[in-house]
């Protein structure tokens, strides 16, 4: 005769279930949170900052879409619909890549680094209001490395 519970798969904790929604929530509230500051400056969504933040740091302001998707949270389909919203706002630019005439580089431009700089103002602001506010830096570091030991990888 067999045991049913050697069917079933553990289930979390009380706290283990408190944690994980508690981390949803936090996270969707700031997110909410700083892209409602973002909107009341005028300026465009967090998705936006990421590209043009990666764009950036990349050597020659350049990277192919699929390094923009591996820096960022942001899935191919939607990069690719961002991307032309960008280019389009005159941010970025595409590039033909010289070593494959199918591929393309995307090009950080002068007015997509001055708007990572006006948005960088208001980000940084953001996340001290809806955070830094909230937590001192010793909290801060202790969520910091809480949150490292469940990103890494099992």
């Amino acid at each position: 005769m067999s045991d049913k519970s050697d069917f079933e798969s553990p289930r979390p904790s009380p706290a283990v279930t408190r944690a994980w929604v508690r981390l949803m929530r936090t996270q969707q509230i700031v997110l909410a949170a700083i892209e409602q500051d973002l909107k009341a400056a005028d300026l465009p969504p967090l998705g936006w900052y990421d590209v043009l933040l990666e764009l950036a740091r990349a050597t020659g302001g350049r990277l192919r879409p699929y390094e923009i998707e591996e820096r960022t949270l942001l899935a191919q389909h939607n990069l690719s619909r961002l991307l032309d919203r960008m280019e389009k706002a005159g941010f970025v630019h595409r590039e033909i890549f010289s070593e494959d005439g199918r591929g393309r580089w995307v090009v950080i431009t002068e007015a997509g680094s001055a708007m990572r700089s006006r948005m960088s103002a208001v980000y940084a602001s953001a996340l001290q209001r809806h955070l830094g506010d909230k937590l001192d830096d010793a909290q801060a570091d202790q969520l910091a490395e809480l949150l490292a030991v469940l990103s890494r990888a099992s």
